[in-house]
């Protein structure tokens, strides 16, 4: 193995580590409300323009069957809604209501309390915590990039 292979092994192992130890450290959902996908969705949807379900399948990569479920139970538990496309197409979008919003922040806080745990049992300065956000969100833009997934609305 030269190097470069070996560091893609060494980064491949920390990014699974790290998903396995961001989840389970946030907690086994205690006290959260959403369902995770609703969680997912509300998340993209919020900083975003309203989306088509075809919209959405893309950003996600997965079916507009799939989309179609989770949104459908989203709609019946009032977390989102339909709207007529404000540009006159045919497809209506889908936007969070305020109730989904409120859910979503809801949620948020008790995941942000065990982002903190995960920061906090780094030690790291704020300026470390700083350089790491800025590395995780350039490698999430090239990914999304790589696959045409550009953020909606942004």
């Amino acid at each position: 193995m030269d190097e470069r292979e070996g560091r893609l092994d060494d980064l491949e192992r920390e990014l699974t580590l790290l998903s396995r130890h961001f989840l389970g450290a946030r907690g086994a959902r205690s006290g959260h409300v959403l369902e995770r996908s609703a969680y997912v969705l509300l998340t993209r949807m919020e900083t975003s323009d309203p989306l088509t379900l075809k919209e959405l399948a893309h950003t996600f990569q997965v079916d507009v069957s799939t989309i179609s479920r989770q949104v459908n139970a989203m709609l019946r538990n009032g977390l989102v809604e339909r709207i007529p496309d404000p540009d006159g197409g045919i497809a209506r979008r889908l936007r969070p209501t305020a109730l989904g919003i409120e859910r979503l922040h809801a949620d948020r806080a008790i995941s942000l309390e065990g982002t903190a745990r995960l920061v906090e049992a780094t030690g790291w300065e704020p300026a470390t915590t700083h350089r790491f956000l800025t590395l995780l969100t350039q490698l999430n833009q090239g990914i999304e990039h790589l696959e045409d997934l550009s953020r909606p609305g942004a």
